[in-house]
């Protein structure tokens, strides 16, 4: 292997602690989990806006986020991939739906959930980022 001198982790060794070594540690569990480290990370981590979380997918390595539409009570985001790699590809993404439903609730002050859908056909994946404006927390 060639020698790499670089001061960020390499996509590659990103994707093995993600698509390998935490599904085999989190096993049935690994969706539910992720979605509450999502959370954790939203927190640990905070935007001051929803224009920021585009930069910081792109930062996380997560892949290219696109707002697509904003309704009434939902935002729509297309998560693209940055590496070259399937972005679909036998992957959950419960941790970046965590991480929009905490941003989102912090900055609205509303409960927010989040849920993603795979589009293999086009190697996407689609968040809804859903709000309940009756209930603040």
């Amino acid at each position: 292997m060639e020698n790499l001198s670089t001061t960020k982790p390499t996509h590659f060794g990103y994707e093995i602690l993600k698509d390998h070594v935490l599904p085999s540690i989190l096993g049935k569990h690994e969706e539910e989990i992720l979605y509450w480290a999502g959370k954790d990370v939203a927190r640990k981590f905070p935007v001051f806006s929803t224009d920021e979380l585009p930069e910081f997918f792109k930062e996380a390595g997560w892949g290219e986020l696109i707002l697509e539409k904003t309704v009434k009570d939902s935002a729509f985001y297309i998560l693209k991939n940055i590496s070259g790699q399937s972005t679909a590809q036998n992957r959950v993404f419960t941790l970046e739906a965590g991480f929009l439903a905490e941003q989102y609730q912090k900055l609205n002050g509303v409960l927010t959930e989040c849920y993603g859908e795979k589009n293999e056909n086009n190697d996407t994946v689609q968040f809804q980022v859903k709000w309940d404006k009756k209930t603040t927390v």
